[in-house]
């Protein structure tokens, strides 16, 4: 859990101490006094040794890399490596997201269970980071054990799912929640409205800990208030978490949270010790952001409980039961286009089977202006297969920007959005569009980091003198390029190309560590990294039809991480329209 240094944090402490002996018992719980609820029987035992064996794999790590697991360190990486592999070999599809905000460059894991309908999405996170003071067993290689021995069992059980289940392990929690915010924010409006809810996990074994469920009195918290709830425990709200871990992030961005929690540095009360054993007035975890927060400093049947509480929420909201139901799911390539009165454009309307056998998805289209026609070729397919979408502007149709809804309909209907920019009838103007293409005529219009259009005879231009030379700096650094460019409608066809020339001295063959990001408004083209090397020049092309009749911005991100330059060089950049 990320420290709070704010007054507050230090006004909450004191409103709980009490005066006591300082803590040394692990709690222990009354008795269940609640039958647990038809879905906890239905949800598997998560087994607790086989979360600790997790555990005691994040002590090794720590131990063989200075003692500690902080993001950007060699533990951090070790412990990505761990959750990586176990998911991989359990089936899922796993991504590594580079937080190139983040103060220690880091990955984030993004594992998705591939079932169940991709734009209904149930997610549990927890930060994969550590302190530089210690181990971070309880924080927090409880929450992550916890998911990811939860994750390795929905695989193993394999049962129908009625919603799509994703896992997260954040970097950079312990400097700022940065690896989820960086992650929310790489979201599309879209995307943030598929997360139906967000289960963060911080803390979840201490010793001398309570049972705190984030924002427990919501709808979202119900499934793992019920399983508590089950088991006696009268769970609290989590006040002394309350934006301080990777919940607010997914919060902030209006998407509903909860998760478990059992303290950090807040003192337990009298009343809470009553209620659930342990210590009044020490702190719930006496090693927190200490070298004692190791294998020794986990509280077993807390851990146990929070484990089985997950699988619990798991099976309440996604899972199903019987026979799979069939679905299916929408997508549009490229999401935005534009056409001329009197004219055409055409977009790639692709259907994935998401659960269940395949079946037949008719396809339509709705919210065109007056005088735009939708039509498909197939009108209908078998989900898995794809169909051209053509969108006609007849002379007098109505002029502007619009949003197309793409509906298929089958067993379910699902949809994808289409924006749409009609622009009046003209001939193609053609040409050139990007200013100053090859940088001899200074630097207007673009709009560059300091230094990077230049003459230096050190990386040389492929044409004239001057080129654009993002990073090579052999340190943490990020340089951009960008100018905006106004795409002319009615014409046939539209190239971005520019030549690239990566010069690079790392080493690795495997890992892309610095990177060239190359993107036209919001859409990202292509990515380049230091795995690209190669002597000369490059030349890159793009077919970017789609924004005919728009003004953009046409840019380029250069990251470089902390030692080994890599050299990014641009010259001779062209949008030829004809």
């Amino acid at each position: 859990m990320k420290r709070r240094t704010l007054a507050i944090a230090a006004v909450t402490a004191v409103t709980l101490a009490l005066a006591a002996p300082p803590a040394s018992a692990t709690p222990t719980a009354r008795p269940a006094t609640a039958a647990p609820a038809v879905a906890a029987l239905a949800a598997p035992d998560v087994q607790v040794a086989n979360v600790q064996a997790h555990l005691a794999q994040f002590q090794s790590i720590a131990t063989s890399n200075g003692g500690n697991r902080r993001a950007g360190s060699a533990g951090y990486t070790a412990s990505v490596a761990y959750v990586k592999s176990k998911l991989q070999a359990a089936g899922y599809t796993v991504t590594e997201q580079t937080c190139t905000t983040c103060t220690y460059r880091g990955n984030n894991v993004i594992a998705e269970w591939p079932q169940g309908p991709a734009d209904d999405v149930i997610m549990f996170g927890a930060h994969l980071d550590g302190v530089a003071a210690g181990p971070g067993i309880n924080d927090n290689g409880s929450g992550s054990s916890v998911l990811l021995e939860n994750a390795l069992v929905l695989a193993q059980q394999s049962p129908t799912m009625t919603k799509r289940v994703r896992f997260a392990w954040w970097n950079g929690e312990e400097q700022g929640l940065q690896g989820s915010k960086f992650y929310v924010n790489s979201l599309t409006t879209a995307q943030k409205g598929y997360i139906k809810g967000y289960y963060n996990f911080d803390m979840v074994a201490s010793t001398n800990g309570g049972y705190f469920i984030n924002r427990v009195t919501s709808t979202t918290a119900a499934p793992l208030k019920a399983y508590w709830d089950s088991l006696g425990l009268s769970p609290e709200e989590n006040t002394e978490g309350q934006g301080r871990s990777d919940d607010y992030s997914f919060q902030q961005a209006g998407i509903p949270t909860s998760g478990y929690a059992m303290g950090a540095s807040a003192r337990k009360t009298s009343a809470q010790a009553s209620k659930w054993g342990g210590t009044a007035n020490a702190a719930y975890d006496p090693c927190y952001h200490s070298s004692c927060d190791t294998t020794s400093n986990i509280n077993a049947t807390g851990l146990n409980r929070s484990a089985d509480g997950v699988a619990y929420a798991i099976w309440d909201l996604a899972v199903g039961g019987g026979t799979p139901t069939n679905d299916f799911s929408v997508a549009v390539s490229p999401t935005a286009g534009g056409v001329a009165r009197g004219g055409s454009t055409t977009a790639t309307v692709s259907t994935a089977t998401t659960s269940g056998s395949a079946q037949t998805v008719a396809l339509s289209a709705s919210g065109a202006p007056s005088g735009v026609s939708v039509s498909f070729s197939p009108s209908s397919v078998t989900s898995g297969g794809s169909a051209t979408m053509t969108v006609s502007a007849s002379s007098s149709a109505s002029l502007g920007t619009f949003t197309l809804t793409v509906t298929g309909t089958g067993s379910a209907t699902r949809t994808a959005s289409y924006t749409l920019t009609v622009t009046g009838t003209g001939s193609c103007t053609g040409g050139q569009v990007v200013g100053n293409g090859g940088f001899e005529s200074g630097t207007s219009p673009w709009t560059a980091t300091t230094g990077v259009i230049t003459n230096s005879s050190s990386q040389p231009a492929r044409t004239g003198s001057y080129k654009a030379w993002l990073n090579g700096n052999g340190s943490t650094s990020t340089d951009t390029l960008s100018q905006s460019v106004t795409v002319p409608a009615g014409c046939s066809s539209y190239t971005l190309a520019f030549y690239l020339h990566i010069d690079t001295a790392e080493r690795t063959t495997t890992v892309a560590y610095d990177k060239l990001v190359v993107q036209v408004g919001s859409t990202t083209l292509a990515t380049y990294s230091n795995l690209n090397k190669a002597s000369g020049y490059t030349l890159r092309s793009f077919d970017v039809g789609a924004y005919a009749g728009q003004t953009v911005t046409l840019k380029f991100t250069g990251t470089e991480d902390s030692s080994l330059q890599t050299s990014f060089v641009i010259d001779d950049v062209t949008l030829q329209a004809s």
